[in-house]
């Protein structure tokens, strides 16, 4: 099973940016977390970060020729962007959205998740956690 981990704007900043939110773990350190799992779980994963919805879209985009599943951390552009959200919605490739903190308990802008709408589930609120319990559930899809 191939695996596309999506990562967005400020994810880059992860270990220095409001580690009482986020947690102190870069990361690079995640990306060596998940590629473990993955390894376990039989997968092989493909790890990109990008501050640029554009890019974001390009690499959603051209997981629809490859890829078997995306796990989507798009940061602050669940709440903003239209563009990312029609691009999951174009694609017929599954798609788990994770969050390092809970938005749902955060602030009023972060209540609309327009990605999490057109995403097969949402895993938040678990720290770099988040990231395993997703590739956990990718590992199971299509099971009864």
């Amino acid at each position: 099973m191939k695996v596309l981990v999506l990562n967005g704007p400020n994810l880059n900043l992860l270990g220095e940016r409001e580690p009482e939110v986020y947690g102190t773990l870069t990361l690079g350190e995640i990306d060596r977390r998940i590629k473990d799992r993955a390894d376990r779980l039989g997968m092989e994963i493909r790890s990109i970060q990008s501050n640029l919805e554009g890019e974001l879209i390009d690499a959603i985009q051209d997981a629809r020729t490859w890829a078997d599943a995306i796990v989507i951390n798009p940061g602050g552009y669940s709440h903003t962007s239209v563009a990312i959200r029609d691009a999951i919605a174009a694609i017929d490739v599954p798609v788990i959205e994770v969050h390092l903190s809970n938005p749902s308990a955060r602030e009023d802008f972060r209540q609309r998740d327009l990605v999490g709408e057109v995403s097969r589930g949402v895993v938040s609120g678990f720290g770099w956690m988040s990231y395993i319990l997703a590739l956990e559930a990718v590992a199971t899809m299509g099971e009864g």
